[in-house]
C-alpha cells in the first residue's frame, strides 16, 4: 500500500528545510556548498564560458580596478589559500580558479562577506569556475603571472588517468608560457607518489629550476601554502605528512 499524495504533503510540510541560500555579504556556511572531492577534467559534461583571447576578458566583476591576476590558485577549492594570499600579497591580483559550481559559488560569497566585513581588504581576490587544464591561456597573458598555486589536486591513481593530471609535460610548457621570468611555480601534497611525479616533470622541464629549502626560508607563501588551505590542515589533523617543492620560471635566455 501506497500513502496518498496528500499524506506525503503533509509529511513534507512537518520536515524541516534547509535550504542553502546565503545572502550576498553573509559568509556561507560550508555544508551547503558540500561537493565531490575532484572531479574528471578531461570530461565533456561540463560547458564553461571563456574568451577567444585574453583581450576580450572583462576582469572589472572580478577586482575593482578591472585589472588582470598576477597570482592564480589553481584548484581552490574553499579558498582557504586564495583568501590568504590577498592579505600576504596585496600588490597581486588573486584568483582562485575552481572548476566544481557549488565551490565556486561558495568561495564569491565568502569573498563577498570578507569585503563587506573588512573595507578596503580582500579587493585584490576572487574566483572563477573553469577547467584550468584547458582554458588559462584564453585567460591570462603570455608572461603576466608571478605565482602560480597547485595545492593538494587530485592524484589520479591509476596509471590511465595520469594524463588528468595538473603537472604534466605538456601543461608545464603551458604554465612556462604564462609566467613572467623568474616567476614561482608552488606544489603541495600529501601523496609521496604524486610529489615524486611533480618533482620529476618539473625537472625534465627546461624552463624550470627547482628552488633549494635554504632559499625558500625566505619565501613567505611556502609557509602560508602549507596551512591555509582546507586539505592543508585536514592533514594536519591526521596527523600525517606533505610534500612540497617550489620552482623557479628560468629566463629564456638561460634555457639549454
Amino acid at each position: 500500500m501506497t500513502d496518498s499524495p496528500s499524506a506525503n504533503a503533509e509529511e513534507s510540510k512537518k520536515r524541516p528545510l534547509e535550504t542553502p541560500i546565503t545572502a550576498e555579504g553573509e559568509m556561507p556556511q560550508k555544508r551547503f556548498y558540500r561537493s565531490r572531492a575532484h572531479c574528471n577534467p578531461l570530461s565533456h559534461n561540463d560547458t564553461f564560458d571563456y574568451p577567444t583571447t585574453p583581450d576580450d576578458m572583462d576582469w572589472n566583476p572580478h577586482f575593482s580596478d578591472g585589472k588582470a591576476p598576477t597570482v592564480l590558485d589553481v584548484g581552490c577549492g574553499f579558498g582557504g589559500l586564495t583568501v590568504a594570499l590577498a592579505n600576504l600579497l596585496p600588490e597581486e591580483q588573486i584568483l582562485g580558479m575552481e572548476i566544481r559550481a557549488k565551490v565556486t559559488e561558495y568561495v564569491r560569497l565568502r569573498i563577498v562577506a570578507l569585503r563587506k566585513d573588512h573595507p578596503g581588504k580582500y579587493q585584490n581576490a576572487s574566483v572563477m569556475r573553469t577547467n584550468s587544464m584547458k582554458y588559462l591561456p584564453h585567460h591570462c597573458e603570455p608572461a603576466s603571472l608571478s605565482k602560480l598555486f597547485f595545492c593538494f589536486p587530485d592524484p589520479h591513481f591509476k596509471r590511465k588517468n595520469h594524463g588528468r593530471r595538473i603537472v604534466s609535460e605538456r601543461l608545464l610548457s603551458e604554465y612556462a608560457y604564462l609566467l613572467k621570468e623568474g616567476a614561482r611555480l608552488y606544489c603541495i601534497t600529501d601523496v609521496l607518489d604524486l610529489h615524486e611525479w611533480h618533482v620529476a616533470k618539473c625537472n625534465m622541464h627546461p624552463l624550470f629550476e627547482k628552488i633549494s629549502d635554504e632559499d625558500l626560508k625566505n619565501d613567505p607563501c611556502v609557509a602560508t601554502m602549507n596551512t591555509a588551505t582546507e586539505e592543508s590542515q585536514k592533514v594536519d589533523r591526521a596527523g600525517t605528512s606533505k610534500y612540497y617543492a617550489v620552482y623557479r620560471r628560468i629566463p629564456n635566455s638561460e634555457a639549454p
